[in-house]
C-alpha cells in the first residue's frame, strides 16, 4: 500500500437481492456527477472502511467459508470490520437496516448513531461473500473492495422505503437481473453482476470467490478457495 491517490483503502460492497425464485432484481444507485470515484455510475451501496467499523457490535458474524476467504492475507480484525462497513454502508446510502432488535453496549461511535437509533445490532449473518477486487494504478481512489450478496429477506424493513437514505446515491431503485446492462455502470460492477446471475437462483455459497487484482507490476485474476483448501 502507497501514499498518496495510489494508496488502497479496504472497502466492502453490498449487492441486495430480491424475487430470487421468480425475476431476480438488484439494489443500485447512482454517484454524482460530482464524486470524485466513478461519478454519474449506477452502482451498488458500498464504501471504504472507517476505524470504528473494527469494534462495532455484530449480532451475527460473518458465517463460514466466507469469513475463511475475507481473511486471506488479511489482518485479524479486518474480516469483522469488512462486515460492518457493508451493513453501515448499506444503511447510510439506502436507509435499508441489515440488523436484528437489541441493545448496544457501551459508548455509540458516531457513524453508527444513526443506525443504532433504528433499534438494531448489525447482523452479518446472511452476508455471503461473492467477489473481490482491487482498483487499477492511477485512478483517483484506489479500493480493496470486498463484495458481499445478501437476499432481500434478510432486511429488517420495507426494502421499498429509502426515505432515510443519504445524498450519496440517487435515483435507488431494484434493477432486474436481466435488463441490468442497459445502465451506465463501470466495468468492474458488469464482471461482479455476472458472478451474480449464474448464482441467482443459489443460495448456497460459491465453491471459490473471483479476485481481480490489479497490482502496480500486472493484473491477475485469481479464485479464493479459503484456508481449509490452501491459496489462490
Amino acid at each position: 500500500m502507497t501514499d498518496g491517490k495510489d494508496r488502497v483503502r479496504d472497502a466492502a460492497t453490498v449487492i441486495v437481492l430480491r424475487d430470487r425464485a421468480t425475476r431476480p432484481r438488484i439494489l443500485m444507485g447512482q454517484r454524482g456527477a460530482r464524486a470524485a470515484f466513478m461519478p454519474n455510475k449506477v452502482v451498488f451501496p458500498g464504501g471504504a472502511v472507517d476505524p470504528a467499523d473494527h469494534a462495532v457490535p455484530l449480532a451475527r458474524a460473518v458465517p463460514a467459508p466466507c469469513a475463511d476467504r475475507l481473511a486471506e492475507g488479511a489482518a485479524t480484525d479486518l474480516v469483522h470490520a469488512l462486515a460492518a462497513a457493508a451493513i453501515r454502508e448499506l444503511f447510510e446510502e439506502t436507509g435499508q437496516v441489515l440488523g436484528r432488535p437489541g441493545d448496544w453496549p457501551g459508548t455509540l461511535p458516531q457513524d453508527w448513531q444513526d443506525f443504532a437509533a433504528t433499534g438494531h445490532v448489525p447482523d452479518a449473518g446472511g452476508l455471503q461473500f461473492v467477489f473481490r477486487a482491487i482498483t487499477p494504478p492511477g485512478r483517483p481512489r484506489r479500493f480493496d473492495a470486498r463484495f458481499f450478496l445478501v437476499d432481500a429477506a434478510a432486511l429488517a424493513g420495507d426494502p421499498d422505503d429509502f426515505s432515510a437514505a443519504s445524498d450519496e446515491l440517487s435515483h435507488l431503485r431494484w434493477v432486474p437481473l436481466d435488463e441490468v446492462r442497459k445502465v451506465d455502470m463501470p466495468f468492474i460492477t458488469e464482471v461482479v453482476l455476472a458472478e451474480v446471475a449464474a448464482r441467482a437462483h443459489d443460495p448456497a455459497p460459491p465453491a471459490s470467490v473471483p479476485f481481480f487484482r490489479n497490482d502496480d507490476e500486472e493484473s491477475l485474476f485469481l479464485r479464493l478457495r479459503g484456508q481449509a483448501a490452501g491459496t489462490p
